[in-house]
């Protein structure tokens, strides 16, 4: 295989810490490779000085193949607020953007001849087949409001928008840094297909194990500021780094005997004058530094105690709650009980977090009622993160929370003590939370959640930016834990992990309750859409078994072609009928928030039965031009 990408002794340090050393390695063609350390330790370095938008200390060397097309994707990446989703996407990959714009411009003009001008340079330039593939792209990510300002994207809508115009680049080497995070379960499932089929060379930084292990054949890790690398899956990957830490702590363990009897020989021995004993004198020095090695690592200790949960948790009677006129959750009936652990699955913006702040009591419902049992503690992990003022320390979060946090052992312990447990050691205690990375945010606020001793722990997409030894930790923890857990989270491999049974949301307010792991919701879904598919197919044979033959009159109308007016509004059609229904979904997500005011509610009802309306109406005239 031909080597795409060579590195030799490259280095990366922030003041006395460093990230790694002298590292090399080889990138082969068709190499699948994911990167994995903890949070802070180089990954992102790593790669921001394989893009070029950072350079390695001292020096080193970077050599990609020539001639092959390398396309980053990073985990934030900038773009034009001002510019529409099509302009950014199509601006940024090639020349023809210019002679599009201007024919998109004729046609919402209205101007027959600025049309027909652009409709030919459009063909000298075989737009044609970029447009096409820019919108179906963006469609297969759904994102269909083309003309939306890139300012007005959600964080997920704008990471599926980097992701397009990643894959619509074509790209022999693609470099991506976490590009699962913020996106929905059926958008991870898209991409995770789109690589596993691709031809691409691919090198990344990912938390979502199962994403990790269909995608990649082979694993790096940072430690210690060196690079090793691992053939294979994630459980390989877990089993052969076992096997090289026993083997490192045999080595440690046989130069700290050797130590012995050399420190008694140097403490017994003069200081020696001939080159022998001076030989000896250095290989000692040498050989305590091999010995001093230590191979314990600090990672999170969750181990706060759970408070005491009586028999009655939250019970459900026929509780219903509409927006409007939609219906977000209808008629839900449901008793928790003592330890079990729920995940809550669902298309975005068909209620999920709706649903968990009913059961919070940030919400109260239109019919039914919510009871909460009287040694009910819940612990709400919320998707917008920490709340903080300006100008807070790490330790002014904890201290204003307790002064002391009760743990598993049955004490005490000071919020000192409980934030070097979660990896805030004493000096980051007085470090202003604005200046924290993402990931030390949610290790905090998670720190925030427990600490209060939850019984009933509520989990809103907690695994964004914690790295994956983190993640284990915390589904440990999870596992072992002595109340109700209610989930709702993109990461399978977490739910797969940590919940015993999954509550399938619903258009309409439905709710199933599935019992079993996410992993076999997906399969039994796929068998029930393969099913689904045949019946369609058997139906479909059937009735054309069963169609008379067309008329003369009927094949003459068949033949008729559109005119060009009623080309151009089919295709005026489908540019606003996918528009209309990104919005709708938007603000339908709205008002599945929970955060709009009374006012804000009425007026969003409203405008969504508008669209449902127009959408009708524009659809019954597609499909009349279709037929044609």
């Amino acid at each position: 295989m031909a080597s795409f990408l060579q590195v030799e002794n490259i280095s990366k340090s922030y003041g006395d810490k460093v990230l790694f050393r002298n590292i090399s390695f080889n990138i082969n063609e068709g190499d699948k490779i994911a990167l994995i350390a903890p949070n802070g330790t180089g990954k992102s370095s790593l790669l921001k000085i394989l893009a070029g938008l950072d350079s390695s200390d001292r020096g080193g060397e970077i050599k990609f193949m020539k001639d092959i097309k390398v396309a980053f994707l990073d985990q934030n990446t900038a773009f034009d607020p001002n510019k529409t989703l099509f302009d950014e996407v199509y601006s940024r990959l090639g020349s023809t953007y210019e002679v599009i714009r201007r024919y998109e411009e004729a046609i919402s003009s209205g101007n027959q001849r600025q049309i027909e001008e652009t409709m030919a340079a459009m063909d000298a330039a075989d737009a044609w087949s970029a447009e096409q593939r820019i919108k179906q792209q963006l469609s297969a990510l759904k994102l269909s409001r083309l003309d939306q300002r890139m300012g007005e994207l959600s964080g997920g809508e704008a990471k599926r928008a980097a992701i397009a115009l990643m894959l619509l680049q074509d790209a022999d080497f693609l470099v991506m840094d976490e590009p699962t995070n913020h996106l929905d379960i059926d958008i991870i499932e898209y991409l995770e297909s789109y690589l596993q089929k691709s031809r691409c060379t691919l090198l990344m930084v990912t938390h979502d194990r199962y994403f990790l292990d269909r995608v990649c054949n082979t694993i790096f890790e940072l430690d210690r500021g060196q690079l090793h690398s691992y053939k294979g899956n994630y459980s390989e990957f877990l089993e052969k780094r076992e096997e090289r830490y026993n083997n490192m702590q045999a080595n440690i363990d046989k130069a700290r005997n050797l130590l012995r009897r050399e420190l008694e020989w140097i403490r017994s021995t003069p200081q020696a004058r001939t080159g022998k004993a001076r030989y000896r004198i250095n290989a000692f020095y040498d050989l305590k530094d091999r010995a001093s090695v230590s191979l314990a690592q600090r990672n999170v200790a969750i181990d706060v105690a759970t408070s005491r949960l009586g028999g009655k948790i939250i019970d459900c009677e026929g509780v219903s709650l509409r927006f409007g006129e939609r219906t977000m959750l209808d008629d839900f009936s449901y008793k928790f009980t003592r330890y079990e652990k729920v995940g809550i699955v669902g298309k975005n913006g068909v209620g999920k977090s709706t649903f968990l702040n009913l059961m919070t009591g940030l919400l109260q419902p239109d019919k039914g009622s919510i009871e909460r049992g009287e040694t009910l503690r819940i612990g709400y992990y919320r998707q917008q993160g920490i709340d903080f003022k300006p100008g807070q320390t790490v330790f002014d979060i904890v201290h204003d929370i307790a002064e002391t946090v009760e743990v598993k052992e049955g004490h005490n312990i000071s919020a000192m003590s409980m934030l070097n447990r979660f990896l805030f050691p004493p000096e980051t205690h007085t470090k202003r939370v604005e200046i924290l990375s993402g990931g030390e945010l949610r290790r905090l606020y998670l720190l925030t959640i427990l600490m209060r001793n939850p019984n009933f722990l509520i989990l809103d997409e907690p695994t964004n930016d914690l790295d994956i030894l983190t993640l284990n930790i915390l589904e440990e923890y999870l596992e072992s834990f002595k109340g109700c857990l209610l989930i709702v989270s993109h990461d399978r491999y977490f739910l797969d992990k940590t919940v015993d049974h999954l509550f399938i949301f619903r258009e309409g307010g439905a709710v199933k309750d599935f019992v079993g792991q996410y992993s076999e919701y997906r399969e039994y879904v796929k068998e029930q859409e393969a099913e689904e598919a045949r019946l369609a197919k058997l139906a479909a044979e059937k009735a054309a078994k069963n169609t008379p033959a067309p008329t003369q009159n009927q094949q003459r109308q068949h033949t008729r072609k559109l005119s060009y007016k009623e080309q151009r509004e089919l295709e005026q059609l489908e540019i606003e009928l996918p528009q209309l229904e990104a919005e709708k979904q938007k603000l339908e997500a709205e008002l599945s928030s929970g955060e709009l005011s009374h006012e804000l509610l009425m007026a969003t009802s409203a405008r969504i039965t508008a669209i449902i309306e127009s959408i009708e109406e524009k659809e019954m005239r597609w499909l009349e031009l279709s037929e044609i």
